[in-house]
Formats: C-alpha cells, structure tokens, sequence
C-alpha cells in the first residue's frame, strides 16, 4: 500500500482522537491490552481523556479517588490507562484500588537453582494476574527473615509468599503475618495456623527407594541435612519405604545448615574414604547428587557403574547430558500458580480460615540408576 501524504498515514494510527506514533501503538490499543513489560511511551492524560471521551479534570480526579467520579468511570479510566500504557498507573491503580498490586517473595539462598526457578515461576504467576514481586533473601542469618519480612511491611506490599528458613524462625515473624495475607511454599510450617503449598516430600523419597529396590538394589544409603524438616520429611519417607521393603536403614546426615553442590562434595568425601558397603545412594536434594558426582568423579567412582545415585528437585541442570541425574520431581509451577491463587484470594476475595495444599512428587527416570537383577 503506498500513501502520498503524510496526513494519510497519520489517520492510519488515530484512535479516538489520539494519535499514535507507530501501527504497533495503534495495534495494540485497538486490539486489546499490552503485555506490561511493552509499555508505551509518551502517553499522557490528556490522552487519556481523549480516548474516554471525558475532559482532562475528570482523569485526574478518577486517578486521585475522588468521591465525584461513579465507580464505573473510574474503573474504565484506570482500565484504559492500562490499555494506553500510561507510565504513572502503577501510581494511579494504587490510590483508586487501595492496593500497591506488590507482593513479597522471601526465599532463602536464591543463587540454589530451585529457588531460582520457583522464584520465576511466582513472578509469571503473579504477573499474569496483574501483580509485581519484590523479592528478598533471607539468608545467611536467620534473623534475616524477620528483618525482609518487615521490610515487604514497610513497602506496603499486598501480601508475602513466603519459602521458609526452619520452624525455629517462624515465632519471630508469627506476629508481623498477622498484619498482612500470607502463604508458605513449604510444609516446614504444617502443624502452626498458615496456609501453603507444598509437595508430599515423604511420598518423594518413598518413591525414590521404591524404584531402587525395584533395580535389585538393597543396600541403599540416605544423604541430607540433620536440621532441615524438609530433609526430615524425606528421610521418613525413605525410613517408610525401609520398613515396607524390608531393608536396614543406613541415614547419614550432615550438619550443614543447608544443602549445596560444596556442602555435599564436602561431606561424601569423608563418607568416601570409609568402606563402600552399599550400592546406592538416595540424596535429599539435587544439590547434595551434585556435590556427590564431582567427588564420585575426582575419586574414579563410577556412577552408575559402581554406584547408583537418586536425587530430589529436578533443577534444570540435572537433565544436562554429562549429569543426566535420576531425580524426584518437584512440580515448581504448579506450586507457584497455586500460591499465588491462594494469596490472592486471601487478597482479593478476603478468603478465611488455612488452606493446605500438598502436591504429588514423581520420578524422573534417566542415567545414574542401574538394574543389579
């Protein structure tokens, strides 16, 4: 299509009134809201006004709460603001709704690949429901968490997600969730009054051995944290499936506060130079296989030749090919879209009481098992 003047070209991208600089503004806004991360630039509101059909002073009351605009125009004002990606809404949304639209995320040690991929998954969960998060660590002190979580208070966030330390922390910052919704994506907290979300970690180390045992294997050896309860709950499920198969437990627990690839290449080490009296290992994270694999490697210890090896996330790095990590999958998406719907409809709807939401684990089956039948 050609044009032989500039003003035929301008009437292209004109929507009621307001001229829009390029076709993809004029597309966007004709045909529906924008993604907020394409927000458009230069808008203002007297453009606002014009694509409403109301005058400058209306917008501007509407964005400031004014008793004298109908909620139904206030609502289509700030909805159009989003459509036209007007830069100051976040502002404007907040004053009208009463809500800052934030949430808090506090996780502990963001740098482990779990928490990283969990903590972008709450983020495109939370995103696509209109909401931003801020997120912050709460390590390497565990006074930390109560100092983040006062922090997301002070920023007036509208609720905190919360992946917690231990159980030993909880009391401090028991009294500060009172004031604010919350969820936890973890069942370290399941006997205190919280809602969360979590997967069944007995059930994952329970399947974790039952497919050991099935390969022919019967000496079969648990790795994890003493002062973890999540690593806790994991080694109930693993001691469970001792008792069902018949199998003598063999728990060997570090001290360390939480797991890592260093903190677990650390302690197989020492476990390394003892006698190897068993032909698998079940460890409690993929962090601690990990740690495990590169002293297995430095000491020539084949694995799965000599040694068959099972872990318990199934972060993205386990499924690398010189890896290829048996694993225990934790359903991370589905744990961040439902807690974020949790919170929300504490946030949004006022929803009452403690929900407890535990998802299935399942196995992950690829190179470092081997049959002994």
């Amino acid at each position: 299509m050609l044009f032989n003047k500039k003003s035929e070209i301008d009437d292209l991208f004109d929507f009621n009134g307001v001229k829009m600089k390029t076709f993809t503004q004029w597309n966007r806004l004709r045909h529906g809201p924008m993604e907020r991360t394409e927000i458009m630039k230069n808008v203002t509101l007297k453009d606002v006004a014009k694509a409403a059909g109301v005058s400058y002073a209306t917008v501007s009351r509407a964005l400031s709460g004014s008793n004298q605009i109908g909620k139904s125009t206030r609502e289509r004002i700030v909805r159009l603001c989003d459509e036209m990606g007007y830069t100051g809404n976040y502002v404007a949304r907040s004053m009208v709704m009463k809500k800052t639209y934030l949430l808090g995320l506090v996780v502990p040690a963001i740098e482990n690949e779990f928490m990283s991929q969990l903590a972008y998954y709450v983020e495109m969960s939370a995103r696509a429901r209109g909401y931003n998060i801020m997120l912050c660590n709460s390590e390497p002190d565990l006074k930390q968490e109560e100092m983040v979580v006062k922090l997301l208070l002070g920023r007036r966030v509208d609720g905190i997600l919360i992946v917690p330390q231990s159980p030993a922390t909880y009391e401090k910052i028991a009294p500060l969730l009172e004031q604010i919704p919350a969820v936890f994506l973890s069942e370290n907290l399941r006997d205190q009054p919280q809602s969360y979300v979590s997967v069944d970690n007995s059930r994952g180390a329970y399947l974790g051995v039952e497919y050991l045992y099935g390969l022919g294997h019967r000496e079969i050896l648990y790795f994890g944290c003493r002062n973890s309860t999540t690593h806790q709950l994991r080694a109930e499920g693993y001691l469970r499936a001792c008792r069902q198969f018949g199998l003598e437990p063999r728990l060997h627990h570090s001290d360390f506060a939480r797991s890592s690839i260093e903190n677990g290449y650390q302690m197989v080490k020492e476990l390394f130079a003892k006698p190897i009296d068993y032909t698998a290992i079940f460890a409690s994270t993929d962090s601690n296989a990990l740690g495990i694999l590169k002293a297995a490697d430095e000491l020539h210890i084949r694995i799965p030749g000599d040694l068959s090896l099972i872990g318990f996330d199934n972060i993205p790095s386990t499924a690398l090919p010189r890896i290829d990590l048996t694993t225990i999958e934790q359903p991370k998406k589905e744990m961040a879209v439902q807690a974020v719907d949790m919170l929300l409809d504490k946030i949004e709807k006022g929803t009452q009481g403690y929900v407890h939401q535990i998802l299935m684990p399942s196995l992950v089956q690829r190179g470092t098992c081997r049959s002994l039948t």
